[in-house]
């Protein structure tokens, strides 16, 4: 599990997944150490990857944060899966995994679904302040922490990806999502963002889905250094 340590405007991040892919389940497992900068914080992105493209219901969402020095880095809240377990939506709500907050590297967490695992994302900026992002990170971070001490199991409904990015961004900005089946059904959560102008609703949802959506560019860049960078150019 990742471990973090925040002092004054930085935070360290050990055990941050970088893992390197050749295909969608063949990888090699990486872990680094890394500082940040908390002054240079300067955009949030919020993530969805819906599991079919004849429903989009069903899907994984998470989120990463944006840094003046082109740093970024994903958090994604997920069932913390031990050698022999599959994950579904029916398992998930039994007490069957451990809940796991994966921080790791974009090429990583986008690049194993976008290239490898062949699910369309989509990659949304949210609009709101710096400070705002500050602490959603910050206490992300501070939960991801907890777990290690205090674990929980991983529910589908009450405690999943898409909750817990619900209950964070409600801590930080009390009543700003209201929960719904679009939150329960997390592939139209994109669509709840939308209705909030939380992502740019200055044109259709339709269109906002084709721009944001990173599969092409994530394809293309999958080897770059500028991962990050290129995916949203």
């Amino acid at each position: 599990m990742p471990h973090a340590e925040l002092r004054g405007d930085s935070a360290f991040i050990h055990r941050l997944r970088n893992y390197t892919y050749t295909g969608e389940d063949q990888f090699t497992p990486a872990y680094d150490d890394r500082r940040y900068d908390l002054n240079k914080l300067e955009s949030v992105w919020f993530i969805v990857t819906p599991f079919s493209t004849h429903w989009r219901g069903p899907a994984h969402t998470f989120v990463s944060f944006g840094f003046a020095d082109s740093q970024y880095v994903a958090i994604s809240v997920e069932a913390r899966r031990e050698p022999g377990e599959i994950y579904g939506p029916v398992t998930g709500l039994f007490n069957r995994f451990e809940l796991i907050y994966v921080v790791g590297d974009e090429r990583d967490l986008i690049g194993s679904r976008a290239v490898y695992g062949g699910y369309d994302v989509y990659l949304y900026p949210i609009r709101t302040s710096r400070e705002r992002i500050r602490a959603l990170f910050t206490e992300m971070l501070t939960r991801s922490n907890a777990l290690a001490t205090k674990p929980e199991f991983y529910n589908t409904l009450t405690n999943s990806c898409t909750s817990n990015v619900v209950d964070h961004v409600n801590h930080v900005a009390p009543s700003a999502v209201p929960y719904g089946i679009k939150t329960i059904l997390p592939g139209y959560t994109d669509d709840v963002a939308y209705s909030l102008g939380l992502i740019d609703n200055s044109i259709t949802l339709e269109q906002a889905r084709q721009r944001y959506k990173v599969n092409e560019r994530a394809i293309r860049f999958a080897a770059d250094s500028n991962f990050s960078r290129r995916i949203r150019e």
